[in-house]
């Protein structure tokens, strides 16, 4: 039913971590599978997911290895290679709930995507501010709403679960370091309908790391990042049919103010 995709780069103890709070899920483990994508490295990380595999027997994982780097290229790979009517992704070093699946499984449909609360956290477990969790506390008290009044849940593939047709063909562009989350989150919107929303025990943690890639660019290759980005974006929603224009202004302002900031 479900297709989880895991892409993983020279894994720390945080990725066991994430994979330990699917083997706790209590959704039955014949109804899903972890797409776990080992990029740009080989071992000694395979030998080591291989046998984590070994020991959990009882839970389906597909490993994909490949020495081409870049996690869009590994979330391809893992939609290539996905079984599921439903895909997800999971940065490895997020963890979710024991019912995490269950709960997004009990709402979602073709023509609904679902999505479950979030927290976020910081190196040392701290809860931190996230601007996703104010939106899911004043979204899911409605059950099920347009998804662009949750637009801030679109700012990356995490969260939620998605039918393979709203998917379909359409894959991350490995052009972008920055910003293809919400692009391909756009890209696939033509097709989105309604969101519903978990109730609060189905909790995706998400890790804040100062280290992360938008961090190490400068202000320079940021604007030139913007650029190319607007550019795209404008591209699909030109060329394209069925994308909402108040959505796709979201995603412009979205990109002025991350280069301000």
């Amino acid at each position: 039913m479900i297709s989880i995709i895991i892409p993983t780069y020279q894994p720390q103890d945080y990725l066991w971590q994430c994979l330990d709070s699917f083997a706790a899920q209590t959704l039955d483990k014949r109804l899903w599978e972890l797409v776990v994508i080992l990029n740009g490295c080989n071992e000694p990380w395979k030998q080591q997911i291989e046998a984590y595999k070994a020991i959990h027997s009882d839970m389906s994982m597909q490993i994909i290895q490949t020495d081409q780097a870049g996690v869009s290229n590994a979330r391809n790979l893992g939609l290539d290679n996905a079984k599921g009517e439903y895909i997800g992704f999971v940065d490895d070093d997020d963890y979710v709930s024991p019912e995490y699946l269950e709960e997004l499984a009990n709402i979602a449909t073709p023509q609904t995507i679902a999505a479950s609360y979030t927290m976020a956290f910081d190196d040392k477990h701290n809860h931190i501010p996230y601007y996703v969790e104010s939106t899911y506390h004043a979204c899911a008290r409605r059950g099920s709403v347009p998804y662009y009044v949750a637009r801030k849940y679109f700012s990356g593939p995490w969260l939620k679960i998605i039918h393979r047709d709203i998917i379909g063909d359409r894959r991350f562009d490995t052009h972008f370091i920055l910003g293809e989350d919400s692009l391909f989150m756009f890209l696939i919107s033509d097709r989105m309908n309604q969101m519903s929303f978990t109730d609060q025990r189905a909790v995706y943690y998400r890790r804040m790391r100062p280290s992360s890639a938008s961090r190490k660019l400068s202000w320079s290759q940021r604007a030139h990042n913007c650029k190319q980005l607007l550019h795209e974006y404008t591209h699909i929603y030109k060329n394209g049919e069925g994308y909402s224009f108040s959505f796709y202004i979201t995603r412009i302002l979205g990109l002025i103010h991350s280069v301000i900031q």
